[in-house]
């Protein structure tokens, strides 16, 4: 727990290893492998590894594991500042390019967080085998307190 001087309150925070905790919990995050890599102060990043059994027909990542991949990040940036209980209340997402690489990362931040909702924005990228980060769709969100 940290006192939220600004508005008057106290408000559950998680650390990194709890929130890894939490990701845990997700069954259909456990079968997709996600890692969660950085937590805290209005932002998060989960990551991946690219497999065929991700894929679509053309052989690029479904465009479903980019939605669950950019909801997830989402929640978990709200998550850094609104405390554990969130629900996505809705989600935009923009498909920019074909999504092929080794490694499907997801990054998010809080844009604005009141008292039971956060309005955030993610980028999906994926990762070559050279370790260049290809941008390939950008989300928006808005993350309730459940």
């Amino acid at each position: 727990m940290k006192r939220d001087e600004a508005r008057g309150k106290t408000v559950e925070t998680l650390e990194l290893e709890h929130a890894r905790k939490v990701l845990a919990e997700q069954p259909f995050s456990v079968l997709l492998g996600t890692r969660l890599t950085a937590f805290g102060d209005g932002s998060a990043e989960l990551e991946l590894d690219i497999r065929t059994e991700l894929l679509q027909q053309y052989g690029f990542v479904h465009g479903g594991v980019l939605g669950y991949a950019a909801d997830n990040t989402l929640t978990f940036a709200a998550g850094s500042v609104l405390g554990p209980r969130l629900i996505t209340a809705g989600y935009t997402i923009d498909y920019l390019r074909p999504a092929t690489g080794i490694l499907l990362r997801a990054r998010a931040e809080v844009v604005r967080a009141g008292r039971t909702l956060a309005v955030c924005r993610c980028d999906v990228s994926t990762v070559d085998a050279e370790g260049r980060e290809t941008l390939c769709a950008v989300a928006q969100g808005t993350i309730a307190m459940a």
